[in-house]
């Protein structure tokens, strides 16, 4: 069969021929239609996330949507290795697999379900979002960032902060029901100001996809807001301006918050995979706005580079696939 295969560490996919899948009892074997790159596809495949495999070669992509042996339309999530989700077929357990709504094309389930389900399960799993309450999404200008600040609201949130470095695309994310937007452009001491006045005002949970220099300032703002401020509860989500920050000790001692991490580990699979039903559950009903851009599998040795943070690139499998309902 035809699939995205990497060779080698930090080897860029490419397509070619692998070996079919074979169904063992309690899999369900899946006729691929789509298949989405994500942060987690892209570190897995050049081998730096925690999560990676060192055997090789495999078939790229942690999850996808296509159609079993009977027809029903499924999202699914962690195929077997070798086998990955960007091919023609694959193998996937099936407690892993779900059903997709009426309405739901393959190529929005495809690109929404990894980026929605990293705020979805962070609020529902990790900081027990309640009605109400004020949220600030760290890092908001991105794919799974825009999707965060429409998920809180949908959850039922009072109040939604985001933050970002390109002052545009935060105009688009006040657009998607953001109340509040900070620029990161500004001095350490401007944008630790700015923080400090939402967290006198009260937040209660802080969705974080950036590490780094912002989520440093952003824990020492909490900290400073004083014992009168709403207990925080810090999910940290991604690192995409770095992996390791300096916090001192105090912080933590001087202060309520709850610092803690969601992604694959901190949440079992089986919750993981709940929270995702939840959000395409969610999808249509929610609005939840998401820029996607189908592209066959057969380039994606030409799309794989190609591929940022605002659009997200979907392989799909299936020429006949409908993307009647994917949107910018």
């Amino acid at each position: 069969m035809k699939a995205a295969i990497v060779q080698g560490i930090g080897q860029t996919p490419v397509y070619g021929d692998f070996a079919e899948p074979a169904l063992s009892s309690g899999d369900n074997r899946i006729t691929v239609t789509a298949a989405a790159i994500s942060h987690v596809v892209k570190s897995r495949a050049s081998g730096t996330h925690y999560s990676s495999s060192s055997q090789f070669p495999f078939v790229v992509g942690i999850d996808g949507v296509g159609r079993l042996d009977d027809g029903s339309r499924v999202y699914f999530v962690m195929p077997k290795a070798p086998h990955g989700s960007m091919a023609e077929q694959t193998v996937v357990p099936s407690a892993q697999c779900l059903p997709l709504p009426d309405g739901l094309d393959d190529v929005t389930a495809a690109a929404i379900a990894n980026p929605g389900m990293s705020s979805w399960a962070a609020y529902t799993e990790r900081a027990g979002l309640k009605i109400g309450e004020t949220v600030l999404v760290n890092g908001a200008t991105g794919t799974a960032g825009r999707l965060a600040v429409q998920i809180a609201k949908h959850l039922g949130a009072r109040k939604v902060i985001a933050t970002g470095r390109n002052a545009d695309t935060l105009r688009l994310v006040a657009a998607l029901g953001a109340d509040v937007t900070i620029l990161l452009v500004e001095s350490e001491v401007a944008l630790e100001d700015s923080f400090k006045e939402q967290f006198a005002e009260g937040v209660d949970v802080v969705i974080d996809y950036l590490w780094g220099k912002s989520a440093e300032c952003l824990l020492m703002a909490g900290a400073k807001a004083g014992a009168d401020a709403v207990p925080i509860r810090f999910v940290q989500i991604g690192s995409a301006s770095g992996s390791n920050i300096t916090l001192p000790s105090a912080v933590l001692r001087s202060s309520a918050i709850k610092l803690m991490g969601s992604g694959i580990g901190s949440i079992p699979l089986d919750r993981l995979v709940n929270a995702i039903g939840g959000l395409l559950q969610a999808t249509m009903p929610g609005g939840f706005k998401i820029a996607a851009k189908p592209v066959p599998l057969s380039e994606v040795e030409q799309a794989w580079p190609k591929d940022d943070s605002i659009r997200r690139t979907v392989f799909t499998v299936d020429e006949q696939i409908s993307f009647s309902r994917w949107c910018d």
